[in-house]
């Protein structure tokens, strides 16, 4: 994992180039009929909720990708811990949404290629209301608390864990944040924040168990060197308006 172009990385916004190529993002079949059943699962250093290839990035990439699953960064009761920093600020937490190039037959396959791999990042903070659709795959966390254990979700709309804008993004190539650290992934870091309510984010960070049988926390990974890259952004920040997250 000892590459140039590792993740996550602290996104400096005064140093971000704007980029007017960057399209919206859009997602396609994101929102599943509660009859179709995903996989969740506890594997020692995240949860994972497994999704279909029917769900797809159909703009703001050039290329078409798939998704093949999602997991969540976390800290602690005591602190944040989201793995991308904005301006050295880091959030309560962070969703990945992991999507692989269909030209590739597999995920697997996708991952060692360098145009092989898509995340979609959010950031997650605590606000006032429940979030209905965290809450879809929060409520089950109890259910495996153990690492290798899992359960059965019914379907919602993926896209309800994502910002409701996904015109205002920072992009940047980097990598997988746990081993192998592939460096095959173009990553879109959304600008607006996603709100959890302080229960959630306690469910979030006090349920799973690690390998150690202690408390699954602080799963992120220090932010990385940029060796000289550069970081894109979807939207230009004016003086008077800065859009950082929250």
């Amino acid at each position: 994992c000892g590459g140039t172009k590792q993740s996550p990385i602290n996104v400096d916004t005064a140093q971000a180039i704007f980029s007017p190529d960057l399209r919206p993002i859009q997602l396609s079949g994101y929102s599943l009929p509660a009859s179709q059943l995903l996989k969740l699962k506890n594997n020692g250093h995240t949860v994972v909720l497994d999704l279909p290839d029917s769900l797809a990035l159909t703009g703001g990439y050039a290329q078409q990708y798939r998704a093949a699953q999602l997991h969540l960064h976390w800290g602690s009761p005591s602190g944040p811990g989201s793995e991308h920093t904005i301006n050295g600020r880091r959030f309560a937490a962070e969703i990945h949404v992991v999507h692989y190039n269909t030209k590739y037959d597999s995920f697997t396959e996708a991952m060692v290629h360098p145009d092989g791999l898509a995340v979609l990042g959010a950031f997650l903070e605590v606000g006032h209301g429940e979030n209905q659709y965290y809450h879809e795959i929060l409520k089950h966390l109890f259910e495996i608390p153990e690492v290798g254990q899992e359960t059965l979700v019914r379907g919602f709309n993926i896209a309800g864990l994502l910002p409701a804008n996904l015109k205002f993004y920072f992009h940047y190539n980097g990598s997988l944040t746990t081993p192998p650290c592939y460096q095959t992934v173009k990553w879109t870091i959304f600008n607006q924040t996603m709100l959890l309510s302080h229960h959630q984010m306690s469910m979030l960070v006090s349920t799973l168990r690690s390998p150690d049988d202690e408390f699954l926390q602080n799963n992120y990974r220090p932010v990385q060197n940029l060796h000289g890259r550069w970081v894109l952004t979807s939207f230009q920040a004016t003086p008077s308006a800065k859009h950082t997250p929250g």
